[in-house]
């Protein structure tokens, strides 16, 4: 029996480097370069003001779906996790789960980020929840503490929040102006100007659009499309260049006209349903006009794809979306998909574009999809998403990476993003790129590549840095206040 004495150190410096060339890629090449996150869902606000938190389970645990999901299926009562129960109480809640999710990532991150942001390398267990929950509350009233200190202290150089259409950005322009290191853009989320499921709800939302775009109610397609046009203008004098959108699918129709889509603005206004093929097409048509949009203004464009959402309606009637009840959906991808690529790039409106894919099934299919649309006029203009969600892990990471690598050329990949609520969540870039490298390392040890340090520590700076630079080119904007 091995000595115990001389087992691995959990969570040591080289930490899932596994060879002596995943080390010196890590530690030399990979650790210290900067984080361009372009995809969160960080509060402006709480980036602006600079916030502080009064204790950890108000930064670490409030909002974070993974955990409330772990706490479930643990068996935790709702009121630690979402009710009325103090902060403590949930932390000890949570500490009591931790150990229970032994080869959940859950497991990994909640060590890296207490280490990371507190210096605490002890295990956090029920016993130990009390003192850490005070020590850690002590250090979150000091200002190294704050929001922009905790970005600052990962080394972030740009975070793009998630931002609706009828969003002021007053967060952004008033951080703008404050000569910090740290950038904060603004991301286009469009995704409630074509959420026709619910006409209640939709139709309260052209309302809000209306009355922020042009002061007066849309009635008509071309006036929706006249205001999101407005939005994406004002959007742009104000610093964004980006666009994401969260759908199950995206939708293809060889007819543009198969439906008249100001007779479906009416049906919704006055209350009626769409039928599912009029919702798929109404979908189809706003996202086709805002893709030409995102192309005239030159800026990026992003699709999560494969999200089966709020599938628990009695906790959707309880708690609401966004609550930890989404899964990954198994919806058809492939051919839409790249038809409605196809459309936009006959008519040379298809802009730089980035597919994310839920379900692991899809890898391939992502992967051979973005070939047939690089066209040679940009470095890897068409890209396939990092892991995302439920495959932000491990063993998610490595089949993206590795699927990438052998249909395309992971050497163009823009690297990792949060996709989180969570100031403590960016040792998820650190947790991205040891995986990265020990897969180079692996490589090169098993003798599939050859050990030219100076280039392979390039094509690694390259994926954790260089090429989302390169890609978002944010540095270029003239903003206009």
């Amino acid at each position: 029996m091995r000595n115990l004495e001389t087992q691995q150190v959990f969570l040591s410096e080289d930490f899932l480097l596994q060879n002596q060339y995943a080390r010196k890629l890590y530690h030399e090449y990979a650790k210290d370069q900067p984080i361009i996150d372009y995809h969160n869902h960080l509060p402006p606000s709480e980036i602006n003001s600079n916030k502080t938190f009064e204790n950890i389970s108000k930064i670490w645990l409030a909002g974070d779906h993974y955990k409330w999901r772990a706490m479930r299926t643990l068996g935790i009562p709702e009121v630690y996790i979402t009710g009325d129960a103090s902060d403590r109480e949930k932390f000890q809640k949570w500490a009591e789960t931790v150990p229970y999710t032994l080869r959940n990532p859950l497991y990994h991150w909640t060590h890296l980020e207490l280490k990371r942001y507190f210096g605490i390398e002890e295990l956090l267990t029920k016993e130990n929840a009390g003192r850490i929950f005070d020590q850690t509350s002590e250090m979150l009233q000091g200002q190294e503490f704050s929001t922009c200190s905790l970005l600052e202290k990962m080394n972030v150089e740009v975070v793009c929040t998630t931002d609706d259409p009828t969003d002021s950005l007053n967060e952004h322009i008033e951080f703008s102006k404050k000569g910090r290191d740290l950038e904060m853009y603004a991301a286009f989320r469009p995704d409630k100007s074509y959420a026709v499921e619910t006409p209640e709800t939709y139709n309260n939302y052209l309302t809000k659009l209306g009355e922020v775009a042009f002061g007066e109610e849309i009635k008509s397609y071309e006036e929706l499309l006249q205001a999101l046009q407005n939005r994406i203008d004002y959007f742009h004098a104000r610093g964004c260049r980006i666009s994401d959108h969260g759908l199950e699918q995206l939708y293809f129709f060889e007819n543009d006209h198969s439906y008249d889509m100001d007779g479906l603005i009416q049906m919704l206004r006055k209350g009626n349903s769409l039928l599912p093929e009029q919702t798929k097409f109404f979908k189809f048509r706003v996202l086709k006009e805002l893709s030409k949009m995102y192309h005239e203004k030159g800026w990026i464009q992003q699709f999560h794809l494969g999200a089966l959402r709020n599938t628990n309606v009695r906790m959707l009637q309880v708690l609401g979306p966004d609550t930890g009840f989404d899964s990954i959906g198994d919806f058809d991808q492939a051919k839409a998909l790249a038809q409605y690529l196809n459309a936009l790039d006959s008519t040379d409106q298809l802009c730089k574009t980035i597919l994310y894919n839920l379900n692991p099934r899809d890898n391939e299919v992502m992967a051979t999809m973005i070939g047939n649309f690089n066209d040679g006029s940009i470095k890897g203009k068409i890209q396939f998403g990092s892991g995302w969600w439920y495959m932000d892990q491990k063993d998610g990471m490595e089949k993206q990476i590795n699927t990438l690598s052998n249909m395309g050329m992971v050497s163009c990949f823009i690297g990792m993003l949060t996709d989180s609520r969570s100031f403590l969540s960016f040792p998820r870039h650190e947790y991205f790129r040891r995986i990265l490298c020990n897969l180079f390392g692996n490589d090169v040890e098993n003798g599939e590549l050859p050990w030219d340090e100076g280039w392979l520590g390039k094509i690694i700076q390259d994926i954790c840095y260089h090429n989302a630079k390169n890609y978002f080119d944010f540095q270029s904007k003239n903003i206009s206040l």
